[in-house]
């Protein structure tokens, strides 16, 4: 199974720290942001990454990561997004990377609190198709910025609304994914959304139609650190005082 860590875009959110440098260099805590997503995917026992960028700093991450020897990565690869296309065209650079394996997707400002491995796990017992995280959340209004995961019988998925004015569910889709290798052939089948790009909430959509969608609801905090200034510092905040990445009880698979 390989990793993919999505760390490009503008951060125009967290301006005017993002001015000169990318939002996935700034500091969480005691380390540079990057580093948690990556120590996510270890922990989960993945030791194979590519990080995606973009933008003027694309560089500076090489001399920050290295070759990843001391993250504990058998390999560490770099691929550059030259515009911004979307998530899911980050995604598709990466096809040569993953060459026919699994892979988890994570964005880059994505901050967990617990480790993943035990949904992992789950994704490496489905035979096929894709597998999302969900948390449940106490505001609804931070809802509409999000995908929102729609539930029919028996709790399956039916559909992931992004950006609803009215939350269908309680639940946000956050920012880890696992595909198996039919998410390339998706991924160039995409249409570009209305403001150009190629959406990765249409990749969880087309597996959702095809009845191949599993997903499963965290424990435990979830920050999005490039949401705003004001949660970016929550996160410090979270990360002080309790840490990242702890290892988590044993999960069960909600659905499906």
């Amino acid at each position: 199974m390989k990793g993919v860590i999505l760390a490009g875009g503008t951060g125009s959110r967290l301006h005017p720290l993002t001015r000169i440098t990318n939002k996935h260099l700034l500091p969480v805590y005691d380390k540079p942001m990057i580093f948690y997503p990556i120590e996510t995917l270890v922990s989960a026992g993945i030791d194979e990454i590519m990080v995606v960028t973009g933008g003027n700093h694309a560089g500076e991450f090489l001399p920050l990561l290295g070759n990843g020897n001391e993250f504990g990565l058998r390999r560490l690869q770099f691929s550059y997004q030259a515009q911004a296309g979307g998530i899911a065209e980050a995604l598709g650079l990466c096809e040569s990377f993953v060459d026919g394996d699994k892979v988890v997707v994570m964005l880059g400002d994505n901050i967990l609190g617990q480790s993943i491995a035990p949904y992992v796990q789950h994704f490496l017992n489905q035979p096929r198709g894709g597998r999302i995280l969900l948390k449940e959340m106490e505001d609804p209004a931070h809802l509409r910025h999000l995908g929102v995961p729609i539930f029919g019988k028996d709790d399956r998925l039916t559909y992931i609304r992004e950006n609803p004015e009215t939350p269908p569910s309680p639940y946000a889709v956050i920012g880890i994914y696992m595909y198996d290798p039919e998410v390339f052939a998706i991924v160039r089948n995409l249409k570009p959304s209305g403001r150009g790009e190629l959406e990765i909430t249409d990749v969880n959509n087309a597996y959702v139609d095809r009845g191949l969608m599993e997903y499963d609801v965290i424990d435990g905090f979830w920050g999005d650190a490039g949401e705003s200034i004001d949660v970016y510092y929550s996160v410090i905040d979270y990360v002080r005082q309790n840490g990242a990445n702890k290892a988590a009880p044993q999960a069960s698979a909600v659905a499906v």
